[in-house]
């Protein structure tokens, strides 16, 4: 399996994760999400393999995250990933996937757990 980044170049913490992948020696495949959205399958395979649900991927600083009230507890895994296909900027990032599994990379060191050796 490649190593994949799920990238927003304006973030800082997604423009330190790519840097720090690339000073391992890797170069990821680039995904920036807000111009190429991820689909449904891909959100939820991240999620499960995360093993902590939609939530997890959803950033909650964006005004649609109000807007749609999403901090309601009650809301599944489909709904959340629903509005996050609706709406890309609720994708929380950097999110990274290696051979050794899937983090948010906040902060960006996180990537370091999950490099291939």
């Amino acid at each position: 399996m490649a190593v994949t980044i799920w990238h927003n170049p304006r973030c800082s913490n997604s423009r330190g994760a790519l840097q720090l992948l690339r000073e391992h020696g890797i170069e990821p495949t680039v995904v920036e999400y807000l111009k190429d959205p991820p689909d449904r399958a891909t959100l939820q395979a991240l999620a499960a393999a995360m093993g902590r649900g939609a939530r997890a991927l959803l950033r909650d600083k964006e005004p649609a995250y109000a807007a749609l009230e999403l901090a309601d507890p009650a809301l599944e895994d489909g709904a959340l990933i629903e509005a996050m296909l609706r709406h890309p900027e609720l994708i929380n990032r950097p999110i990274v996937r290696t051979p050794n599994g899937v983090r948010l990379c906040r902060p960006p060191e996180t990537v370091l757990d999950i490099l291939p050796a």
